[in-house]
């Protein structure tokens, strides 16, 4: 399951960061940060809740970019 998010970053570079610590998360099987349109596409594993799993992407991103924001 693919799931869009709106986000809040400052630079096309912390936005590298954000894509890097999503797909490091687990229960995700792929995430893309597209930086001028403020998105972040996050593909789920098969059985993951992906309300939950968004949680813990928010933490990871918020270790590498305190200052970012996504709106689950």
């Amino acid at each position: 399951m693919k799931k869009s998010y709106q986000i809040e970053v400052d630079c096309a570079n912390c936005a590298n960061k954000m894509e890097e610590a999503a797909k490091n998360t687990a229960g995700v099987k792929n995430a893309v940060v597209n930086f001028m349109a403020l998105k972040m596409i996050v593909e789920f594993e098969d059985g993951q809740e992906p309300d939950t799993v968004m949680q813990e992407v928010l933490k990871n991103c918020k270790k590498v970019e305190d200052d970012c924001e996504i709106y689950l």
